[in-house]
């Protein structure tokens, strides 16, 4: 059973930002969306994992960029399941144009028993026959952001809409990048080119949930938390 799943793909317009390039919350997309059809190849998609009550986590996921490719492109994206832990899997990303690396992701995932809650071994979750023969897409680490914010003021609140929810009944995990990016204007984001974005999930959000978000400078990017009044739903690097 072959490691890495590829095709070719065409950037769509509803991917794309003001400048008609890939946006951030875009990638994010678009690299879920690939993993979703993979997992789905491998036998251990939506539907087969929740005829065995489990379901898919999300712990943390990284995003670097070279460069964004624009409106329309074909480009070639690739995605495949590194060796797992015992209790957590690592899937990696690439972007690629004729060859030439655009944008590379990562992400930390987990299952969970939705009927115990307890998490999955990952011996009991991908074929046997998988194999695993490359390794991590990125050379870097996931970011570790410290959960201390006090005495911040939030810069901006997003209410959880209907149209972030997914079938498990949560916010989607694309759905939390296009809500830390939407409290940006268009000239903010248009003024910075950003290399990483790192997304600590936290805790499950709902529909009508008001979320803040605070901010704090350090050396080469910003820490984001989003909070949902007193708890941590989601931490957050962009570098």
């Amino acid at each position: 059973m072959e490691q890495i799943f590829q095709h070719d793909f065409i950037i769509p317009p509803s991917a794309c930002d003001f400048d008609g390039r890939l946006s951030y919350p875009g990638a994010f997309s678009v690299f879920m969306d690939l993993a979703t059809e993979h997992a789905e190849h491998l036998g251990v998609g939506l539907s087969a994992m929740r005829a065995r009550d489990r379901f898919w986590l999300t712990v943390k996921t990284r995003i670097v960029f070279q460069e964004r490719p624009e409106i329309s492109e074909v480009v070639r994206l690739l995605t495949w399941p590194e060796k797992p832990g015992p209790l957590r899997f690592n899937r990696s990303y690439e972007m690629r144009r004729d060859g030439a690396l655009l944008v590379a992701g990562r992400t930390e995932w987990a299952v969970m028993n939705t009927g115990t809650g307890a998490l999955a071994r990952s011996t009991d979750v991908l074929p046997e026959a998988l194999c695993y023969e490359r390794g991590s897409a990125l050379d870097s680490g996931y970011a570790r952001v410290a959960g201390s914010f006090e005495g911040l003021e939030p810069f901006s609140e997003y209410r959880v809409r209907s149209t972030d929810i997914d079938l498990g009944g949560h916010m989607n995990n694309a759905a939390y990048p296009r809500a830390l990016f939407s409290a940006f204007s268009s000239e903010e984001l248009r003024g910075r080119e950003i290399h990483s974005v790192d997304l600590i999930f936290r805790a499950p959000c709902f529909e009508g949930d008001m979320l803040s978000f605070c901010k704090k400078e350090r050396d080469g990017g910003t820490d984001y938390r989003m909070a949902r009044g007193g708890e941590t739903v989601l931490l957050a690097r962009v570098e």
